[in-house]
């Protein structure tokens, strides 16, 4: 393995050192792995392991970039944590065994199929999910495509913003030669390449980084009460790139999301974000689990004013994290609630009579996330999952197996 030291211009705090690791890997593919030179609490250099040389002054520039950009000089801020939960719990390693017992399977890269007791214990959580929103908020559930057109995801900015994400979808040319062409190379060669994104047509959809974008898409140019607030939600499968930091069930490229959108006036919808949490905590505390929630920002990717705008979503506090503890060290966060203000009510022209663009938020929960945070702090065999979770998921398979649906 060759080693590649690049010295950063603007040293990195240790408060800020989590944000540098999880951007390494996006700097080159060719990096297999790093470590950070500290000295007295401050990173000041970042040594990179590579199979071929790589080039240090590019990588430098490169690096350099990310840092001063995506970190930036905005001052340092404690994390505040909102709300602990009531458990204080050991933790198991899991993955291992429930690979072992055939209970997971590697499918691909950030890809990884489930079988029993999770799949029903994944059904029962967000079950528990759906039902609480539907009766505190009245929600309506929608069951959306998987695609997404690009134009939804460049109206609300998501491309500019998190292009590390980002999954294209696209098809051959319309056309006969171009059909025949790719037969042709497929049948000499046996396996697809590179070379047949040169014969396809567009990139007008994308696999949907989160739910949310489905709901606003829906909602382009409607006009919603003045009073109170509207709540959707939906399950689907999301997807975000997310290089070798794919990990376990905590981290997937391929993922389902139970999400909740709300529009109303602002009043409203914070009101309705708080009650929300309120709600998300007790059924944390009923579950046995152990986690806390925290002010947080989005992972914005390269921006000149990436680290303002960072900063000053956590001054306003738009972003709330629920982590549940993994490891003794390690959490993970498994939902987010999100306040919006008017941002998408005008680029979707969702408005009150009055044609006032109405705010929103939303709040979303990582369903493979939440599952294995559940094994990591109850184990993985189901009779010493606490009674309530026990008692949902044996509900959900009864009714899996059950003849009449």
């Amino acid at each position: 393995m060759i080693e590649t030291e690049v010295v950063l211009r603007t040293p990195v705090p240790q408060a800020r050192v989590a944000e540098l690791e999880r951007r390494m890997f996006y700097v080159s593919a060719r990096i297999e792995s790093f470590r950070l030179v500290v000295d007295d609490g401050t990173v000041r250099a970042v040594r990179l392991f590579s199979t071929a040389a790589l080039d240090r002054e590019a990588l430098s520039a490169k690096l350099n970039t990310l840092v001063e950009n995506d970190l930036g000089s905005q001052p340092e801020q404690p994390t505040k944590v909102v709300w602990r939960s009531a458990n204080r719990r050991a933790t198991h390693q899991v993955y291992a065994p429930l690979l072992a017992a055939g209970v997971v399977s590697e499918a691909g890269e950030g890809q990884i199929a489930v079988g029993e007791p999770l799949v029903s214990l994944l059904a029962a959580l967000d079950r528990r999910l759906r039902d609480l929103v539907v009766r505190a908020f009245g929600a309506t559930e929608y069951r959306y495509p998987t695609l997404i057109p690009t134009r939804v995801l460049d109206t609300a900015g998501y491309p500019g913003a998190f292009p590390q994400y980002l999954m294209f979808v696209t098809r051959l040319h319309e056309d006969l030669d171009v059909y025949r062409d790719f037969q042709r190379s497929y049948d000499a060669t046996g396996a697809l390449d590179g070379a047949a994104l040169r014969r396809c047509s567009n990139v007008d959809y994308c696999l949907p980084p989160t739910m949310c974008y489905h709901t606003f898409a829906q909602y382009r140019g409607r006009v919603l009460p003045a009073d109170g607030v509207h709540v959707v939600t939906s399950r689907g499968k999301s997807f975000r790139y997310e290089s070798r930091y794919a990990t376990t069930l905590e981290r997937l490229w391929d993922f389902t999301i139970r999400e909740t959108v709300f529009f109303g006036g602002r009043g409203a919808v914070l009101d309705a974000r708080e009650r929300l949490m309120e709600l998300i905590f007790a059924l944390v505390d009923e579950l046995g689990l152990d986690g806390h929630c925290e002010v947080a920002s989005d992972p914005f990717f390269m921006g000149a004013d990436r680290a303002a705008r960072a900063w000053s979503q956590r001054q306003l506090e738009l972003k709330y994290e629920l982590r549940l503890r993994l490891g003794p060290d390690r959490d993970v966060a498994v939902g987010s609630f999100n306040f919006h203000g008017d941002f998408f009510g005008r680029g979707f022209d969702i408005t009150r009579p009055d044609g006032v663009p109405l705010v929103s938020g939303c709040a979303g929960f990582g369903l493979e996330r939440l599952v294995y945070a559940l094994l990591c702090q109850h184990g993985p065999d189901p009779d010493n999952w606490p009674a309530a979770v026990r008692a949902a998921q044996r509900a959900e398979l009864a009714d899996e197996q059950s003849p009449v649906r």
